[in-house]
């Protein structure tokens, strides 16, 4: 088993991925936090740098990029300076960003958070949710369709911003089975019908509970909502649970448990997007479901023990395997 699945991890180098979802760019302000304001009771942070890291959706394709494998990213930015700057460090990752399309009546969506002494203390977010224009829409669907021939994998990135759409998706998918490309779904609940037919889709717990209507997180409850969700998506099914590992359901009825590989875990942004970059390279190299799914927990356990959007390597997950 370790060797086959580092004989995956080899295969990862030069994979060609597409990612279309909501891109994003995250804004870290850190300071010291020394006195109270004499304005507000509001704390007044001295700021001593900024920093920025790709997200939503973008922080797939670093992720993906980070383990050796050729992004293309799709999305829409604003006509402004985050825009600028989100493309700066996408370029800078070795991400195609071909695919981002401008929208002048949205602004990039921003995630501005200010760190005081290690501690969030307030986060601000610029973002307008509405739907792309048609326009948008149809050039989307035409880089897509020029894009598909090219890669060997696709990941739809949902995070409910306004790219996601029936028509978008709809031919996404369709145009992905033809290919015999697969889809992996990294899912937002109120969008569920949209993802019909993916290869796999990937919720969280609470995601899974929202669209299934199966409130309950146990074991129990985790052995109904993949099966019910499974066959209503007509997609294979892996569910992230946290501590308690990933619950992996194929449509012909083998289910398999994961457990969790974290030792310490200090932050849980951005876990899922490096759980479905790794699952996508491992597809697109030839490994089975549970084989992807196997080494992208060993990814999501060495992912929470950093702070941040910081990436997993190849070589710390060639180590998490040797530790099988």
């Amino acid at each position: 088993m370790k060797q086959r699945l580092l004989k995956i991890l080899e295969n990862f180098k030069n994979k060609k991925i597409l990612v279309i979802g909501d891109i994003m760019l995250d804004k870290y302000i850190w300071g010291d936090v020394s006195r109270i304001s004499p304005e507000a009771p509001v704390q007044v942070v001295n700021v001593s740098k900024e920093t920025y890291a790709p997200g939503g959706a973008s922080n797939v394709a670093s992720n993906a990029s980070a383990l050796n494998g050729k992004v293309y990213m799709a999305g829409i930015a604003g006509n402004d300076e985050a825009k600028n700057i989100l493309i700066r460090e996408l370029k800078g990752m070795g991400v195609n960003t071909d695919g981002i399309i401008i929208d002048a009546d949205k602004p990039t969506t921003q995630k501005v958070r200010i760190v005081g002494r290690s501690q969030q203390l307030l986060r601000v977010d610029y973002e307008k949710k509405d739907n792309i224009h048609q326009n948008i829409e149809k050039d989307m669907v035409k880089f897509l369709e020029n894009a598909i021939k090219d890669v060997d994998v696709v990941v739809i990135s949902d995070y409910a911003k306004g790219v996601i759409n029936q028509a978008v998706c709809g031919r996404l998918i369709e145009m992905a089975r033809s290919s015999n490309k697969p889809v992996i779904v990294d899912p937002k609940p109120k969008h569920r019908d949209l993802y019909s037919n993916a290869t796999l889709i990937t919720p969280n717990n609470a995601e899974a509970s929202e669209m299934t209507g199966i409130e309950d997180g146990s074991d129990d409850a985790v052995l109904e909502m993949g099966p019910k969700l499974m066959k209503y998506l007509n997609s294979n099914v892996l569910i992230t649970r946290g501590e308690k590992g990933m619950s992996l359901f194929e449509k012909d009825g083998k289910v398999v448990h994961i457990p969790a590989k974290a030792k310490e875990v200090y932050s849980l942004i951005g876990a899922g997007d490096t759980v479905v970059a790794a699952i996508a390279l491992a597809l697109a190299s030839g490994a089975s479901l549970e084989e992807a799914a196997v080494i992208a927990n060993i990814a999501a356990g060495i992912k929470v023990g950093k702070i941040g959007t910081a990436s997993v390597s190849i070589e710390e997950i060639k180590r998490g395997i040797e530790e099988l």
